[in-house]
C-alpha cells in the first residue's frame, strides 16, 4: 500500500484529487492539505511514500516545499502551468500532470509511481540480482538490462547510459555513485570518475585506458589497480 497526501489551496482541485485517489486500491490517502507548511509537517511526522502536489500555493510553493525535504518521497506535480515542466524534471518528480487532469492520465501517473514504489520494496533477495532497472527519462521510467549496458558516462549531473542493443545512449539525472550502487560489482568495473564500463564488453586493457569496441577510456590513478586486476596480472 502506498501510503499519500494530497496538497492543493483550492478546495475543488483539491476534493477531485482526493476522489481520484479513492479510485485506486493500492493508495492510501493519509492526509490532505490546503497548505505547504502542513504537507511539509505531514512528510516530517509520518512515513509518506508519494505526494500530489500544486506548485502554486500562498507561502510555501510546491517547488520550494520539494527543495525543503531532505527525505523525498515520489512526487506527482499537478498544476495549471505547463511552464514549471522543466524545473520539476531538474527536481526529479514521478510524473508532471497540467489541469485539467482526466482519469486516464491521473491513472498513468499512478501506475508509474506504483512500479517505482514497487521496485524500490523489493525484497533483499530480490534485489540482489533483478537482471534490470529503471531510470527517469522524459517524465518515464524506462528500463534498463544490465546484459544490455556497455558503459556508463558521467556529465555532472546526468548520466549517459551506452547500450549494446542501441546506438542511441539513454540519458538520465542520477549521480555516478547512485547508479554504482544498483549495478553488481563482478560485472562492472569503475574505472574513472566519470566512467564505469561492463567487463563483458572490455576488448583489451592498458595502462591508461580501456577499450570498449571502439571506444578508448580513460583509466585514472585511483582505479588502476581494479582494472589490472580484471586482467589477472595484478
Amino acid at each position: 500500500m502506498i501510503n499519500c497526501i494530497a496538497v492543493d489551496d483550492e478546495p475543488l482541485a483539491l476534493e477531485l484529487l482526493e476522489d481520484n485517489i479513492s479510485k485506486l486500491p493500492y493508495l492510501k490517502l493519509v492526509g490532505s492539505f490546503d497548505n505547504g507548511i502542513e504537507a511539509m509537517k505531514a512528510v516530517q511526522e509520518q512515513k509518506i511514500d508519494l505526494i500530489f502536489l500544486d506548485i502554486q500555493m500562498p507561502g510555501l510553493t510546491g517547488l520550494q516545499l520539494i527543495q525543503s525535504l531532505t527525505v523525498k518521497p515520489m512526487i506527482i506535480l499537478i498544476t495549471a502551468y505547463e511552464k514549471y515542466a522543466l524545473e520539476g524534471f531538474n527536481l526529479e518528480v514521478t510524473d508532471y500532470l497540467v489541469k485539467p487532469v482526466s482519469l486516464e492520465r491521473f491513472i498513468k501517473a499512478c501506475n508509474k509511481a506504483k512500479e517505482l514504489f514497487d521496485l524500490r520494496n523489493q525484497p533483499t533477495s530480490a534485489k540482489q540480482s533483478p537482471g534490470y532497472f529503471f531510470v527517469n527519462v522524459e517524465y518515464s521510467m524506462v528500463k534498463v538490462a544490465m546484459d544490455d549496458i556497455v558503459f556508463i558516462e558521467g556529465l555532472k549531473d546526468y548520466i549517459k547510459i551506452h547500450l549494446h542493443s542501441s546506438s542511441k545512449a539513454i540519458v538520465t539525472r542520477m549521480a555516478m555513485k547512485t547508479i554504482e550502487e544498483q549495478l553488481p560489482s563482478g560485472k562492472f568495473i569503475r574505472i574513472h570518475k566519470s566512467y564505469i564500463v561492463s567487463v563483458a564488453f572490455i576488448t583489451a586493457v592498458k595502462k591508461t585506458s580501456v577499450f570498449i569496441g571502439n571506444n578508448e577510456l580513460p583509466v585514472s590513478d585511483n582505479y588502476k589497480e581494479s582494472v589490472l586486476a580484471i586482467t589477472g596480472r595484478l
